[in-house]
């Protein structure tokens, strides 16, 4: 019987990787590391995820979700197919992306971060996507959109296969 299997429900190659973390020097120094392998599996950190990270790298439970909450690319809840993201920085802000990011909800019916009923978009914000030129800005599959209005987010959606 593995102590994979057994103690976690994070895949085995995880375990081993976050193991291999604790022992070495300053294992606490690989939080992040640790904290993006585990998203990148499985598209967000979970409760039990966090848990399980914590006890894997010998780490407080509360500063691993301190860490995990400080740092805006990690997701709690899972994204949908298409994570769109609003620039919500000091130039995007100025420039409308309030109203943007707004229009987003409205279109696809969800909270911030919450999917769509069918998985297939989620909306949230980042503080800064370093274009300020281009502000308001959307992202979404690494197609980035200019001067986004909100009048433009239906074609932007149709871009994706949306429709209401």
């Amino acid at each position: 019987m593995s102590c994979c299997s057994e103690e976690y429900t994070l895949k085995e190659k995880i375990v081993e990787k976050l193991q291999d973390f604790r022992g070495r020097d300053r294992s606490d120094s690989y939080l992040i590391p640790a904290l993006q392998i585990v998203q990148e599996e499985y598209g967000y950190l979970s409760r039990q995820h966090l848990d399980e990270v914590a006890r894997l790298l010998s780490v407080p439970y509360a500063r691993v979700t301190g860490v995990a909450s400080f740092y805006q690319f990690f997701n709690f809840q899972p994204a949908g197919e298409y994570e769109i993201i609003i620039c919500t920085g000091t130039a995007c802000h100025v420039r409308g992306a309030g109203a943007v990011f707004d229009r987003f909800l409205e279109e696809l019916g969800v909270e911030p971060e919450e999917p769509t009923e069918d998985g297939k978009f989620s909306v949230t914000d980042a503080r800064c996507v370093g274009a300020c030129s281009k502000a308001p800005v959307v992202i979404i599959e690494e197609k980035v959109y200019s001067h986004v209005a909100p009048d433009d987010v239906p074609d932007i959606l149709a871009d994706f296969g949306y429709s209401p």
